[in-house]
């Protein structure tokens, strides 16, 4: 009879946990059905809104208040400009660091102070990079409003982001690895470079294509820095002096297009942004899985 009654009271508590594991079961696929629906929606509005500004004129043209075309061609140059001159900066000191502090640094305060530095700076509003960025490179340094100004800028915003992934990365790669090559006879940095370092290129190339993302679709810290202009680089010598002259990203024109009210234009440029996200999307997972 007792246990009869405890089967019975068992049952009871095992069908009220079904109940309780279906509830939750059903609210984490509703939270997951409605953020996919919220990005399928702002996707789907940008795009439906934007593409019928994406013309080739549009993409490969230049506005001219004269010949009463409007293209962003100038604004893709500029961004192109920036992706490659923030990496030139930022990643070698963002993979430097994070090999230094996960294979040579000793844990203690030092190694404490710059992850709390990386942190620190990862949370910093993108405004007071582009404050900073404007008195220390435009008016310390004498850049003034340049691409150049703007790509340091960024670069200092992307450092954390590389760090803390390149570290990850890094980490990743088993122990046994490190050991078998010391016990071999390699030296610390030929261990690192020929096979620590190639374990880890997914992840690292991976955190390079999210800081590639970041900058892509950063305004804010531009707008103090690198300036608002639209024109291509000249001919010849033009290309290189272009890094010196004022450059707007396409994040910058949109912005500035929205503040005019030329909403045909802002939208177009979002829908050009969405597709190029959503391609550094699919490259990174692309180059992670031929990679790995």
């Amino acid at each position: 009879m007792i246990i009869s009654v405890n089967a019975q009271s068992s049952s009871i508590r095992g069908s009220g946990r079904c109940i309780s594991d279906g509830i939750l079961l059903g609210l984490i696929d509703l939270s997951a059905a409605l953020v996919l629906s919220i990005l399928i929606g702002i996707i789907g509005f940008v795009l439906v809104r934007g593409f019928s500004s994406v013309t080739p004129a549009f993409l490969f043209g230049v506005t001219s208040a004269l010949k009463q075309t409007t293209g962003i061609a100038g604004n893709i140059v500029n961004t192109l400009y920036i992706i490659v001159i923030t990496l030139v900066f930022a990643a070698p000191i963002g993979v430097g660091s994070a090999v230094y502090l996960n294979e040579y640094a000793k844990p203690g305060k030092l190694v404490q102070a710059v992850e709390f530095t990386t942190q620190t700076l990862a949370g910093i509003p993108s405004i007071l990079f582009g404050l900073f960025g404007m008195v220390f490179f435009g008016i310390g340094m004498k850049l003034g409003y340049s691409i150049l100004a703007g790509s340091l800028t960024l670069a200092l915003m992307v450092l954390p982001l590389i760090t803390r992934n390149t570290q990850e990365a890094l980490k990743a790669v088993p122990e046994s690895c490190r050991t078998g090559a010391l016990a071999l006879g390699s030296g610390k940095w030929h261990m690192i470079r020929t096979i620590l370092l190639p374990a880890a290129k997914p992840g690292i190339l991976a955190g390079l294509i999210l800081a590639v993302g970041r900058i892509v679709g950063e305004s804010a810290a531009l707008l103090f820095t690198a300036g608002s202009g639209y024109f291509l680089p000249r001919a010849g010598l033009g290309w290189l002096r272009k890094v010196t002259e004022s450059g707007g990203s396409l994040t910058v024109q949109m912005y500035l297009s929205m503040s005019k009210a030329q909403y045909a234009t802002a939208y177009g440029i979002a829908a050009v942004l969405i597709v190029i996200v959503l391609c550094l999307n699919g490259l990174t997972k692309l180059i992670t899985k031929k990679l790995k």
